[in-house]
């Protein structure tokens, strides 16, 4: 089974992937964010996508997802390691610390949120009782603690509609509701995962306090700096954790006929940069 990387701000490259190959793929729900980097990581091949695209340019509420998750289900994807920028809510989150959450609240709208709309086929009903897998879960938190990485291994993700953050007494209610962490991501990319039967995990790093819990206001600047050294441990986890999760054999059939894809042309190479 392949293994995806999605990153979000502050992963928008992945520093330690030896890079085999890229693809441009189309699907009936339209483009991706961008094309789909292959690659060699611990020496296991591995997927990276980018959910904001070349240069930052795509906001929360304008990603593709369903582009996103059907663009990995047909180059073989079985399963997906999500990373999601995200602020603390609770006094016990560290900043620069990192969380696997185990359950999500959602506060977004008018998002493409399912593949089962009256344009594509039947309505369909999946189980969402726990939104991420929890095998995929269990295996990144123990890999983590056998290595002495410093984790919080549940958290529920309050996933809001951005660009904006959020206003200090919408986290007050977040935290009234039972959120512990806020980020503008996590949906509907979850539930599309488990629409398309794909295991699905977050890792998230905490850059920063929510609204109103810091006394001060928010700063990208601030936000981006921390970023980049919670990506270091994150990059670190995924060194030690892609090889256990090669250590199982899964099988994966897709169907192809509804994708094109065709090479990565020189004239593609500026959307990369």
């Amino acid at each position: 089974m392949l293994t995806a990387i999605i990153g979000g701000s502050g992963l928008e490259r992945l520093e330690g992937l030896t890079i085999t190959r890229r693809e441009i793929v189309r699907t009936e729900y339209g483009e991706p964010s961008g094309p789909l980097t292959f690659g060699q990581m611990s020496g296991r091949e591995v997927v990276f996508l980018n959910r904001h695209g070349p240069g930052h340019t795509i906001p929360p509420h304008r990603v593709n997802y369903r582009a996103n998750l059907k663009a990995m289900k047909h180059a073989g994807v079985g399963r997906i390691i999500a990373i999601n920028a995200v602020g603390g809510i609770t006094e016990d989150l560290e900043a620069i610390g990192l969380v696997i959450p185990d359950q999500i609240i959602d506060y977004t709208y008018s998002r493409m949120h399912t593949f089962y709309d009256s344009e594509h086929g039947p309505v369909k009903h999946v189980d969402f009782t726990y939104p991420y897998t929890e095998s995929l879960r269990r295996k990144i938190i123990n890999t983590a603690l056998q290595n002495g990485m410093n984790i919080t291994a549940s958290g529920t993700y309050a996933a809001t509609q951005g660009p904006r953050f959020e206003t200090a007494a919408e986290i007050d209610r977040m935290e009234r509701d039972g959120a512990t962490i806020v980020g503008m991501t996590g949906m509907p990319e979850a539930v599309l995962a488990r629409e398309l039967g794909l295991d699905y995990a977050m890792i998230a790093v905490v850059s920063i306090a929510a609204a109103g819990r810091s006394g001060v206001e928010i700063s990208v600047e601030e936000i981006m700096s921390k970023i980049q050294m919670g990506m270091d441990k994150t990059r670190a986890l995924f060194e030690l954790v892609i090889p256990q999760l090669y250590s199982y054999n899964f099988f994966c059939v897709v169907l192809a006929h509804s994708f094109v894809f065709r090479p990565l042309w020189a004239s593609d190479f500026s959307l990369l940069v």
